[in-house]
This record gives C-alpha cells, sequence and structure tokens, in this order.
C-alpha cells in the first residue's frame, strides 16, 4: 500500500504545537459543532496550551465542539489525579468554554468494561463520527495504547500495556515508580482512529524518530500500530527536526 501521510518538518517542539493548534483552530472555525478526537501525554501539552491562548486572546469559542478521547487507564476514576480525564480538565478544559456533557472520556471504573467500549463506539456514531483525532506516537509505534500487535480492524476495548509503554509512563512526568503504573487501560481502536475524516500525529524528539520512520517507510504491520494509517485519506504527522530523522532530507 503506498503511503499517503503528508509530512510536516517544523523546526523544534514549539512551531510543532503552534502549526497542530493553527489546524485545529481552524477546524473549529470552519464547523464550531466538529467532532474533535484528542489524545493525552506529554506531547499535545504544548498545542492545548497555545489551543487556551487562541481561546483567551482571540476568542475561539469550544462551546458547540463534540469531543472524544482515545484511552483511559482501567483502574481509575476519572478524578484520579493520574487519569486522563483529569489531564485533560487541567491542561484543556477548565480553560476554555467547552461544555462538560460535550466531552466524552472513557469510565476506567466502569462495572462492565466491555459495554463501556461499545458505550463509546456508539457514541462516537451518533455525533456522525470524528472530524479530526489528534494522536501521539509511541516509541513502540503504538497509536492510542494500541501496543504492538493490534490489528487494523481493533475497535474499541480493553487492552494490557507493554512493559515499554508502563517504563515510558513512569518517567516522572506522571508516576514515578513503574509498579504504579495501571497494566491495562481502554482505549479506542486503530478502526475506530482511522474511522475519522482527518488525523493529525504530533511527534517530536529523537527517540520518536525510528517509529516514525517505521509508520512512514515501512510495511503495514502490527509490530507498528502507526504504520496503519498509512493509506488514510487525509493524515498529516507533523514532525520536529529531531523525530523527522533522515525523513526530511527525502
Amino acid at each position: 500500500m503506498p503511503t499517503t501521510i503528508k509530512l510536516d518538518f517544523q523546526r523544534d517542539a514549539i512551531a510543532v504545537a503552534r502549526k497542530a493548534a493553527d489546524t485545529i483552530a481552524g477546524a473549529v472555525r470552519a464547523n464550531p459543532a466538529v467532532v474533535l478526537g484528542l489524545a493525552t501525554g506529554s506531547t499535545p501539552e504544548g498545542t492545548y496550551a497555545e489551543l487556551i491562548r487562541i481561546h483567551k486572546e482571540e476568542g475561539l469559542s469550544f462551546v458547540a465542539v463534540t469531543t472524544f478521547n482515545l484511552d483511559e487507564y482501567l483502574g481509575l476514576s476519572g478524578d484520579h489525579s493520574q487519569s486522563y480525564r483529569q489531564f485533560m480538565q487541567t491542561r484543556l478544559f477548565n480553560h476554555i468554554d467547552t461544555r462538560p456533557w460535550n466531552t466524552h472520556c472513557l469510565n476506567g471504573l466502569a462495572a462492565d468494561p466491555e459495554l463501556e467500549a461499545e458505550a463509546f463506539e456508539t457514541k462516537i456514531r451518533s455525533c456522525g463520527g470524528v472530524d479530526l483525532w489528534l494522536l501521539g506516537v509511541g516509541s513502540n509505534g503504538h497509536i492510542a495504547f494500541n501496543e504492538p500487535g493490534s490489528p487494523p480492524d481493533c475497535r474499541t476495548r480493553v487492552i494490557s500495556l507493554t512493559s515499554e509503554t508502563i517504563a515510558a509512563n513512569s518517567d516522572g512526568r506522571f508516576y514515578s515508580d513503574p509498579k504504579d503504573v495501571p497494566r491495562q487501560a481502554l482505549t479506542a481502536g486503530i478502526a475506530t482512529i482511522y474511522d475519522a475524516r482527518s488525523i493529525l500525529l504530533l511527534a517530536t524528539g529523537a527517540h520518536k524518530a525510528a517509529p516514525i520512520a517505521a509508520a512512514v517507510e515501512g510495511s503495514p504491520s502490527p509490530e507498528c500500530p502507526a504504520s496503519f494509517l498509512q493509506g488514510h485519506a487525509d493524515c498529516t504527522f507533523i514532525l520536529d527536526a529531531d523525530a523527522a530523522g533522515d525523513l526530511s532530507a527525502n
């Protein structure tokens, strides 16, 4: 499958965040009721900070925007300090005019996680699908918590995290000790992400160069879940110089 991934090279992480925020802001201006898929982790933090600035200084309104978040740790409540719901509240939602009932995060304490996953898919369909999904990528090529081995047709589900992902999330930014990181999560599936009309993947830092190269230049494979984005009709990778690696010379 020839790749249709568009590459957008930026100087550094600040420029990546600004370009991503400008793209999202443009989508909101074009359609005030746009449906956004959002990511957590350190990579999109700069993008959210820039969206807050645009909201406050330029009057961009999110009042009619609907959001869906990619994933949540299984076993954490939405008000737990390390939950992804709390991440979104503190990094974005508390600072803009989005309506709480329009922000959809998976429930890590759901009595029936499989039913929670099905309900999440149903909510997305009831909103007409996701217009733009913002992604990061793991050092092992995962998108959301779709770890290596995930098939391209997978949907929202419970997944066990790899030791590599657990270690990456215990580097002091979120957890200080690997034993404290939950071992399972609820995650939107690869097919759930692929269904979005537009996909924006951000990557910064030299440690992302290998998975980005595999996603862009390798054959689509479960070993690098991000590689399944090849062939999507509207997928852009926004990369800083370190994450781009040798791709920027091609």
